[in-house]
């Protein structure tokens, strides 16, 4: 059975999400506040968190920040807030995937089903060693699910590793912002921009020597993204 922390102040929001999500077969941890969501994933073996922003001791913020130190576990935010800003600060802090309350809570389920798809996908151990791909330093064993910089290991979130997967298996391809979105998200690109822009810059934070300067994942300007065939020095 897979384990799901739901972390939100209001107690009544928790214990909703609890039924639809044991009505999944899911089983449910409860966290009322950002500390209390932190001990437990250091105690329990979770899988996908589910968090509010606004809470007391510790907010859904640093608390993600936090969590992110040490776990690449998906995210998935609440919060009340609808604007585009907070959508990209809870990207930027390490978030999955956000949801503006009020929800629809058969929504809530779906993200949560697909993040968790992504998750079990990236944790399992597959036999094929055709599935290793390496441009220049770069290199990505989809058998292990583990990403080499210049021989060094680099932890990517499932989302993280998905996006630079679809890119690496195509090299020289590029793909567009909504190509990306709907391979990796499985729904329809709407107002995707910002958020494959957050992924794509988390991952070059990652996998780039200079950010600013990529040697791997690079722009087309107004078109997408792509990694070279052959590594360049541009």
């Amino acid at each position: 059975m897979m384990n799901i922390l739901v972390c939100d102040d209001d107690k009544e929001i928790v214990d909703a999400i609890e039924i639809y999500l044991t009505q999944e077969g899911y089983f449910v941890w409860k966290a009322f506040d950002g500390q209390q969501a932190v001990e437990l994933l250091e105690k329990e073996d979770i899988q996908l968190l589910i968090i509010d922003v606004m809470m007391p001791r510790l907010d859904g913020i640093r608390a993600t920040l936090k969590i992110r130190e040490k776990s690449s576990i998906p995210i998935i935010i609440l919060s009340a807030k609808s604007e585009d800003a907070d959508k990209i600060l809870g990207l930027n802090i390490g978030a999955d995937d956000y949801v503006t309350k009020p929800f629809n809570p058969l929504e809530l389920v779906a993200r949560v089903k697909s993040q968790m798809r992504r998750y079990t996908k990236l944790g399992n151990i597959a036999g094929n060693s055709q599935n290793i791909f390496r441009i220049g330093g770069l290199e990505v064993n989809d058998e292990r699910k583990q990403v080499l910089v210049d021989g060094e290991e680099v932890k990517l979130t499932p989302i993280e590793y998905n996006i630079l997967l679809l890119l690496i298996k195509n090299p020289g391809r590029v793909f567009s912002i909504k190509q990306i979105y709907e391979s990796i998200w499985n729904e329809e690109a709407l107002a995707a921009e910002n958020t494959v822009a957050v992924h794509i810059r988390h991952i070059r934070e990652k996998i780039e020597i200079n950010p600013k300067e990529p040697r791997y994942l690079k722009v087309v300007w107004g078109i997408g993204y792509k990694i070279d065939k052959i590594n360049s020095k541009e």
